[in-house]
């Protein structure tokens, strides 16, 4: 395999907002919330378990959580507080990297392929670094951007994915509030300035009309970072796909990840919810029918939300942290996927997205 890639953790989130050191071992941070439980679940995402699951690549999120949620550390009421608070998690990514040899931010061609060469690197003692461990910074919900003049700035400091909203932003309508309006006039405004420059616009949590008016309107590269089937897990609506988003943005030649939320793969599904009711059958038929309805396998990858607000309890069965990501690659291969379309699934369209969007 080239690289395997996952387009969506909440990194900084999970360190800045539920308190956990992420250098630590899992088992580590499992013991101390027995005794301190963490409102979003049991955690399952570390370095140390990416690096046991031979994870290459990961997009990690800068998310400003609004003001109608119950976070603690990262809410905001006003704009400067929202640019704050992406500023602070966008700097964590930079000190990580600082002070891992291991560890690269990607926001170019040439970051892309020292991370990927690294893959096959041979250990010649248990002294020497590991193979590296590339970060793509991406925003999840665009109100941190105070103004759109501010992305050269936010360019510079390695941003290269935006998602206009999480939930309603001042330049988007999100997926939970069932609005007939889409994209503001600043955030026509924030897509022409995103495609000036280079960003990737990434349309999960956008409702349908903003996905639609981003696929007609926006000039660069699109993604669903983390959006799974709406025909196949209806019971969440907007914030799963339809056919013809799917199928748009296909088209358009973006790359759509699959989220192992329990809630978004299995219809009717709840939170809390047995987590044996979901296997890694109901994930391959996910990336089943996106192939079938692309005709190809080329579009489609994983994005996996782990730790962005679920915990064990609510992943499917057969997985127990970051580390069995691979196990998804190996169900594929069971339903006869050909190796080299696993290889695009598990990471390769990533790769080839990027690759497209920067060269």
């Amino acid at each position: 395999m080239t690289i395997l890639v996952d387009a969506h953790l909440d990194l900084a989130y999970s360190n800045i907002e539920n308190g956990r050191e992420l250098f630590a071992p899992l088992d580590q941070i499992r013991e101390y919330e027995k005794a301190n439980p963490c409102v979003d679940g049991i955690a399952t995402v570390t370095f140390p378990e990416l690096r046991k699951g031979k994870v290459g690549l990961v997009f990690a999120s800068i998310f400003a959580c609004p003001p109608t949620e119950p976070c603690h550390h990262i809410n905001y009421n006003s704009p400067d507080q929202a640019y704050a608070v992406g500023l602070r998690q966008l700097d964590y990514y930079h000190r990580i990297v600082d002070e891992n040899q291991s560890m690269r931010l990607v926001g170019d061609i040439v970051q892309l392929q020292e991370v990927i060469n690294h893959q096959n690197y041979e250990f010649d003692s248990a002294e020497d670094e590991p193979p590296l461990l590339g970060i793509v910074p991406m925003m999840e919900g665009a109100d941190p951007v105070r103004d759109p003049a501010e992305l050269e700035e936010w360019w510079e400091r390695g941003l290269r994915i935006i998602a206009p909203a999480w939930d309603d932003s001042r330049y988007a309508k999100g997926a939970w509030r069932q609005s007939k309006d889409g994209f503001s006039k600043a955030g026509y405004a924030l897509m022409e300035v995103m495609a000036d420059i280079g960003f990737i616009l990434d349309v999960t949590h956008l409702n349908e009309p903003a996905t639609f008016q981003a696929l007609e309107q926006y000039e660069g590269h699109i993604v669903a970072s983390h959006s799974n089937s709406r025909t196949l897990a209806p019971h969440v609506d907007e914030r799963n796909l339809s056919d013809s988003q799917a199928r748009l943005l296909a088209e358009r030649g973006g790359v759509i990840g699959i989220a192992l939320y329990n809630r978004f793969l299995k219809k009717n599904q709840s939170k809390g919810e047995r987590k044996e009711t979901v296997t890694l059958d109901v994930v391959a038929a996910h990336i089943d029918h996106y192939c079938q309805l692309f005709g190809s396998a080329d579009h489609v990858g994983i994005g996996s939300d782990l730790d962005g607000g679920f915990g064990y309890a609510d992943i499917p069965a057969e997985l127990n942290s970051v580390a069995d990501l691979h196990l998804i690659g190996d169900r594929l291969k069971e339903r006869g996927y050909d190796p080299a379309d696993v290889e695009k699934i598990m990471g390769g369209n990533w790769v080839n997205l990027l690759q497209r969007a920067w060269s």
